[in-house]
């Protein structure tokens, strides 16, 4: 299935966190902090949105950093994905 996102929304895929910290402790499941770096898998059409105009300022394949706690989760063919609004990419890794 493929997934296309409306409007101002992306879709992402997180990239995994380190699994250990910079001295070598291994961090355990409950530990480890929810990714803020994701790859782009799909962006809307963007447009009109609220009133105002919307441009998308991402692409397929690029690395992003998101905001902590944003998006909705939602799982398509048993992949976790994550819809955000455009407004939640902080920065594009380069």
């Amino acid at each position: 299935m493929k997934i296309k996102p409306l409007a101002d929304r992306v879709v992402i895929k997180t990239v995994e966190a380190e699994e250990t910290t910079k001295s070598g402790i291994i961090l355990a499941g409950s530990a480890k902090e929810k990714p803020q770096v994701a790859e782009v898998i799909a962006v809307g059409p963007g447009g009109l949105v609220d009133g105002k105009e919307v441009e998308m300022t991402v692409k397929v394949g690029d690395k992003v950093i998101i905001s902590k706690y944003s998006g909705n989760d939602v799982k398509v063919d048993g992949e976790e994905c994550t819809i955000v609004r455009v407004g939640d990419i902080l920065a594009i890794v380069e």
